[in-house]
């Protein structure tokens, strides 16, 4: 949806020459229209753009203008998006228990730009004086340490994405400032009267929707300030044949001066072409009256026809974010805010209570989404439809029984409304437990029952409809991780998250050819494929495995380790033959393909090619450590092959972890011959971090899981709370103990998802699990399950970086 035509932007400038400061003197002249129209440009793009993209544009808007005046050195500019690209780091990190592998490596890399030579030296002699701003709660305010104190732009940017990456957003905003002013940081709010003001009769003006928004009812209102309320504004919503009715109305108001709204055009994608027809034939300047308006709304969609973007206006107005704003928003909008409604119930006290934790459920269930994974698996649409039928139901259900039919609630609710949505498993499990705070017997029966930990989210006492409005209106704007259930260290992963959609927004709008620094695109993936496949050892021998390792009925880890071969032989395959053909399209000797361009593109930002990808494991690694956990996995097996099987085995080393844990069932299976469906696995954390002598009598011993959410407390052997900006733990070893499932007991455990990759979610498959997840293991707890699944606790195979 964002496509802005050259007309459009020669129009602004040519306002700019109107409207900016006169002055006799040409330079200040000159000056007062840039500085007019720059300011001009970034108002109206971003007006048409969501939330999350203003401060992209921002971003892109600085660097251009600096980059024209020569104030930005592209190795640098490009480190900062990418954080170099290297496969190892030869210098030891010099504090491993709070300086992660990857900021140590980004560390060293930065040390090769122009005015960072010898950063690493520094870091490695001042460890103390960097882990202060390590833990800062601003170290984008800090001074930095030493003669590093002056440094300025982007260069400190640098500094920031190596030691604290979650707080780069500010950073970001910062350098904005200063290099641009304030202005650019604060987007202008949303201004109906203002996009008015800029229109005319020929150029639509076009509402970009997004989930929670709509905004015909404001529409209607400025209507009627303007006096064009009634017969004068016309509004349909299109769909299935609505197409001819719309043209009608707009031929009618074109001759009358009138406004015509047409609603939800991403659902009419067929009429689309006619809309596009009429507004480039019909809507002209001769035969439009000056009062006619055409008001479009549509979701984004690919099949919005361009010309109409192009030559529109375009706004978005996105529901404000927050619990807070949220509740508000529900209680101000119908049908809470109708008295006769709000009311109507005869059981007053419960229907209240109810009313205001099922508003405040559905605001929880929105705003995890911010979360990522932490949140939700899949972020999912809940909207107001779902809150609205809930309600209506708490009411019927309220007025029709004399006990509260809490089951039936919960099931309506959970089940069908919210939880009709739902996919995944393990989200229905969290929805659940969600609503269980809200619909519970304590809400019901206590005074100002507590939603969260603390004392500031509570279920106000009964009143009339405007205490429950004042009450809202008391809490704080943004709320803790805690009020969703989460730990304190989830507002990093948030940030962390936000600094990665920006910087990967960056990188698709850059332009490709652009020489780093000394070495020209072409020379950097040469070096870098020449550097991998000298790295990249031969493929496993599959005839040799079959003969050390034939298929044996006692032993069916033989079949997992020939299997493993033929995938991973498959995965080098191609990733050799790409790398080879790229070195020789860059010669010269072959044609560069659009793959191979794509491996290019891909290798040159530090990103694994799509090409890959598609023969791979799922991996959300950069390609340095890609490569790395590659080269890992294939001496994994090499080691197995060579040596027999490993006394422990590195879980995430699998290409298809299933297989692996089929064979530890089975082998258990036909040595005491019990049907392989009854079996199911125990799980024993064990004390020993890395290794183990002996191999166990039964079953296997697995290392290499990261938990995420929590910790593992290994003085207490139970799930323990985060340590503060520690976000993973790496789990000692588990054993796996087969066994029969019916005697098995399930007491005082959490059962923790695993999954492959931080992004939890995959495609659904036939199992009815998603691709990426792997299985569920039973670990000790002494909270109840609740807490954690609230947490979004969850074990992974591999971290991102």
């Amino acid at each position: 949806m964002y496509q802005y035509s050259l007309t459009w932007f020669i129009n602004l400038y040519l306002n700019s020459i109107a409207k900016s400061l006169k002055s006799d003197d040409v330079t200040k002249r000159i000056s007062n229209i840039v500085d007019h129209f720059t300011l001009s440009i970034y108002n109206n793009v971003c007006r048409s753009l969501f939330e999350k993209d203003k401060l992209l544009f921002s971003l892109l808007l600085t660097v251009g203008i600096m980059q024209g005046k020569g104030l930005i050195d592209d190795q640098v500019w490009r480190f900062f998006l990418t954080g170099g690209i290297a496969l190892d780091n030869p210098y030891p990190n010099p504090a491993p228990e709070w300086l992660s592998e990857k900021s140590w490596s980004e560390i060293v890399r930065a040390s090769s730009l122009p005015h960072l030579k010898g950063f690493f030296e520094h870091v490695q002699d001042n460890v103390s004086k960097w882990k202060n701003l390590y833990d800062s709660a601003k170290p984008h305010k800090d001074q930095l340490p030493g003669l590093w104190s002056e440094l300025l732009g982007l260069d400190r940017l640098v500094v920031i994405r190596c030691f604290r990456p979650d707080k780069l957003v500010s950073a970001v905003q910062d350098f904005i400032v200063d290099n641009m002013g304030q202005a650019y940081v604060e987007p202008p709010t949303f201004d109906l009267a203002g996009s008015y003001k800029d229109s005319n009769c020929c150029s639509p003006l076009i509402f970009v929707l997004s989930p929670g928004s709509d905004p015909t009812a404001g529409l209607l209102k400025f209507a009627d300030d303007l006096k064009m309320s009634g017969s004068k504004t016309q509004t349909i919503s299109l769909g299935q044949g609505q197409g001819p009715i719309a043209a009608e109305m707009i031929n009618r108001a074109i001759k009358k001066g009138t406004w015509v709204v047409l609603q939800n055009c991403h659902l009419a994608t067929s009429w689309m072409p006619t809309l596009e027809r009429i507004c480039e034939e019909t809507i002209t300047p001769e035969n439009t009256h000056p009062s006619f308006r055409l008001w479009l709304t549509s979701y984004p969609s690919d099949k919005f026809p361009v010309s109409i973007l192009q030559n529109g206006l375009k706004m978005t107005n996105e529901p404000p974010k927050g619990i807070r704003a949220n509740l508000l928003r529900s209680y101000l909008s119908h049908p809470i805010c109708d008295p006769d409604f709000f009311g109507s119930s005869r059981k007053q006290v419960i229907w209240q209570k109810l009313l205001f934790g099922l508003t405040f459920f559905h605001a929880l269930v929105q705003e995890r989404r911010n979360f990522g994974p932490l949140g939700w698996n899949i972020p999912y649409e809940f909207n107001e439809s779902d809150l609205k039928i809930s309600l209506r139901q708490i009411q019927m259900f309220l007025d029709e029984y004399d006990e509260v039919p809490l089951e039936a609630l919960t099931y309506l609710t959970g089940e069908c409304n919210y939880g009709g949505r739902v996919t995944d498993d393990k989200d229905r499990r969290l929805l659940l437990s969600l609503l269980s705070i809200f619909y519970s017997w304590e809400l019901i029966e206590q005074e100002c029952y507590h939603l969260c930990e603390g004392d500031l989210y509570h279920v106000p006492a009964h009143g009339p409809y405007q205490e429950y409005v004042n009450y809202i209106r008391s809490l704080p704007i943004s709320a803790d991780p805690c009020v969703f259930g989460l730990h304190s260290n989830a507002d990093i992963t948030k940030d962390n998250q936000e600094t990665n959609q920006l910087l990967d927004g960056v990188l698709l709008t850059l332009p490709r050819q652009s020489a780093g620094g000394a070495k020209s695109p072409q020379e950097v993936v040469d070096e870098l494929a020449d550097d991998i496949l000298a790295k990249l050892p031969a493929n496993f021998d599959i005839e040799m495995v079959m003969d050390k390792y034939p298929v044996v009925y006692e032993e069916s880890m033989n079949t997992v380790l020939r299997q493993e071969v033929i995938r991973f032989n498959r995965l080098t395959d191609v990733v050799r033959l790409s790398l080879v053909n790229i070195r020789k399209a860059l010669k010269g000797q072959i044609v560069m393909s659009s793959e191979l361009e794509n491996v290019f593109n891909s290798m040159l930002v530090g990103k694994v090619p799509a090409m890959w990808a598609a023969k791979s494991y799922p991996s959300l690694k950069p390609l340095g450590s890609y490569v790395t956990d590659l080269l890992a996995r294939l001496q994994f097996l090499q080691s197995w092959i060579d040596n027999g099987p490993p006394t422990v085995f590195w879980l995430s080393g699998f290409y298809f972890t299933q297989s692996f844990l089929t064979g530890v069932s089975q082998n258990f299976a036909r040595k005491y011959t019990i049907p392989i469906d009854y079996i199911g696995f125990e799980y024993e954390v064990t004390k020993e971090e890395s290794d183990i002598e002996e191999k166990p009598e039964d079953g296997a011993y697995v290392r290499g899981l990261f938990m995420e959410g929590a910790r593992w407390d290994r003085q207490d052997m139970v799930i323990g709370e985060s340590l503060p900006k520690i976000l993973f733990d790496l789990l000692p070893i588990i054993k796996l103990k087969p066994g029969e499932m019916a005697k098995f007991k399930h007491e005082n455990i959490y059962t923790c998802p695993v999954y492959k990759t931080s992004a939890r979610r995959g495609t659904l498959s036939t199992t009815g699990h998603s691709t990426n997840y792997v299985l569920s293991i039973e670990l000790p707890s002494d909270k109840p399950q609740k807490h954690w699944i609230n947490r979004g606790v969850a074990c992974l195979c591999q971290l991102d970086d």
